[in-house]
């Protein structure tokens, strides 16, 4: 049998392909466009500093030069006219030449060239004998004309020197902008860094960890800051999560546990039980898991926002309704503190508020629930009492949390769902209200929901 060829893995185009993403993201990345641009904008102002630098020395240089030649050929203009073309004739080391109306050398200098020098109006940069000369010439009364050459080689090697210096010092110096910029803003960055390879390996279930925060106190310390804040929230948001689908399990199954007992019992031995017994049961269960399910969709509506209804709602009329219901169960409800007050919202969700703070007193109760309702500053307040054992301070913020029962309320019959306060809660914020917990003037738990008033 012919042996199998591997083929062979191409890792070498996976380094280059990844070697090519990370040299294109490093390219893109903050710390190489601020380096850039920097860097741009230091080689355009360092450019344009250095052209106008060299401008201005050249009009200084140049212009010294030119002041001093004419002062010079106005002297020589001057001493032409006192002794002749004898003032000329001794100068040396200069260029002067004095010449007819015709065009004709009468009278040089030592270091004049033979032939004519070049005469122009005004003050001009020639080359005479391979070196570069200003030319001046002065129109004499005589009608001759006084030509003088001012040599400007060392101006000019100066400039060509400042020239050379601003070349080589301009790419430098942009080039030590480039690298500072480049280390300060790695160093600056480099927190950066860190924070996103430990975002990078946090996972819903590592939300526990949190970002390192530098201690420079500048805006990366504050970012470092706020996503820690914002993981802390996430990590208590997914906790409360999964403590709230535990606690529905166990509420979801207890009911249907209970029914299948019920059932296989009638099953293995229908001498104990009852069809009847069977079906009450099985009712009963049922109604109680309804009313789970009922109040785990009403909080699932209030957790994503759903639009609340705008109507106009008589909450006096709402609480007389639930007065008289307590009233017909055997509770002596007081009445008397219920004034008309009128809000906006959801009757059906306001008759929820009322219905849940009403049966969470009848069942904390001894055996007397007060209800009192009245508009003061333009919110409604809704109080109800009880004269139970009232609610602990420490735990008065916890009650409204789901499935949440106190230790004397931990009995399913008695204690209700523990949906309860929550759906109260959530109704008061869709209603852009607040609900809070006092001592009652009962001796147990006073309720306190605070709606805004329709105007």
């Amino acid at each position: 049998m012919a042996e199998r060829r591997q083929r062979p893995r191409p890792t070498g185009s996976v380094g280059s392909a990844r070697s090519a993403r990370s040299a294109r993201s490093r390219w893109r990345s903050v710390r190489a466009r601020a380096t850039l641009g920097a860097t741009l904008v230091i080689a355009v102002v360092l450019l344009v500093g250095a052209f106008a630098f060299l401008e201005i020395l050249r009009g200084t240089v140049l212009g010294a030069s030119t002041r001093a030649g004419e002062l010079r050929a106005e002297e020589l203009a001057t001493q032409v006219a006192d002794r002749g073309p004898a003032a000329i004739d001794g100068l040396e080391d200069e260029l002067v030449q004095l010449r007819s109306p015709g065009g004709d050398v009468v009278a040089a200098s030592d270091e004049a060239p033979d032939a004519p020098l070049p005469v122009a109006d005004e003050p001009e940069l020639r080359t005479v004998d391979g070196e570069p000369v200003l030319m001046f010439a002065e129109e004499l009364e005589s009608g001759d004309t006084l030509v003088l050459g001012v040599p400007v080689e060392d101006d000019l090697e100066t400039l060509g020197t400042v020239a050379l210096l601003l070349a080589v010092s301009v790419p430098l110096v942009v080039l030590l902008v480039a690298g500072i910029t480049w280390v300060v803003m790695g160093r600056a960055l480099r927190p950066v860094a860190r924070i996103t390879a430990e975002v990078e390996d946090i996972t819903a279930d590592r939300l526990d960890r949190r970002v390192p925060v530098p201690d420079s106190g500048d805006e990366i310390a504050a970012l470092a800051e706020t996503m820690n804040a914002m993981l802390g929230r996430l990590d208590a948001a997914a906790s409360a999560q999964r403590r709230f689908v535990s606690d529905a399990s166990h509420e979801l199954r207890s009911p249907l546990a209970t029914i299948r007992q019920h059932a296989e019992l009638a099953q293995a031995h229908p001498e104990v039980t009852s069809l009847e017994e069977l079906s009450d049961v099985a009712l009963g269960e049922g109604l109680r898991l309804q009313g789970l399910v009922d109040s785990l969709l009403l909080l699932a509506r209030l957790d994503e926002g759903a639009p609340n209804a705008d109507e106009s709602v008589d909450l006096d009329d709402l609480a007389f309704a639930e007065a008289s219901r307590l009233r017909a169960g055997g509770i002596a409800v007081d009445e008397s503190g219920i004034g008309p007050a009128r809000v906006h919202g959801s009757p059906q969700l306001l008759g929820q508020l009322l219905r849940n703070l009403a049966d969470n007193a009848a069942r904390h109760s001894r055996g007397r629930v007060a209800i009192g309702l009245a508009e003061r500053d333009g919110r409604a307040i809704l109080v109800v009492d009880d004269d139970g054992d009232g609610i602990p301070e420490a735990e008065r913020e916890r009650v409204f949390d789901r499935f949440v029962r106190l230790d004397d309320a931990r009995d399913r019959d008695a204690g209700g769902s523990g949906l309860g306060l929550a759906i109260v809660q959530g109704v008061a914020r869709a209603a852009h209200g607040v609900v809070r917990i006092e001592d009652s003037p009962l001796g147990g738990a006073r309720f306190v929901v605070s709606l805004p008033a329709a105007s």
